[in-house]
C-alpha cells in the first residue's frame, strides 16, 4: 500500500448551530488550516481526529491502493481528493493526495 498526504485546507464554522444545538466543548476540534497528515496504508496518523478518519478512510484507502480518478474527471490531480469531514457544526476539508514513492 502506499503512502497519502492529508492536508487541512479549510475549517468552517456555524456558530448559530453550535449555539442552539450543541452542548459547550472544550476542544471540539483540535486541527488547523495548512496541517498535514501522511498515512502509510490504512494507518490513522497520530493526531488525528477519530471521526475525520472515518470519514476520509475510504478516499484514503482508494488512494493508497493505486485508485485513481474518484470523482470522475474533478479532480485536476486524478490520484486525489477533496473530502470534508462530518462534523455538522465545524466541517474541515481535507486535500488528500497520493504520495509516489
Amino acid at each position: 500500500m502506499g503512502r497519502v498526504r492529508i492536508t487541512v485546507m479549510r475549517i468552517t464554522t456555524y456558530p448559530e448551530l453550535s449555539a442552539r444545538y450543541e452542548n459547550p466543548l472544550e476542544h471540539p476540534c483540535d486541527m488547523a488550516v495548512g496541517q498535514v497528515f501522511e498515512t502509510e496504508g490504512l494507518e490513522k496518523p497520530a493526531g488525528f481526529c477519530e471521526s475525520a478518519w472515518q470519514t476520509l478512510l475510504p478516499f484514503v484507502m482508494t488512494l493508497s491502493c493505486g485508485g485513481s480518478d474518484i470523482y470522475q474527471g474533478w479532480m485536476k490531480n486524478k490520484r486525489s481528493a477533496m473530502v470534508s469531514c462530518n462534523d455538522g457544526f465545524r466541517p474541515v476539508s481535507f486535500y488528500l493526495e497520493a504520495i509516489d514513492a
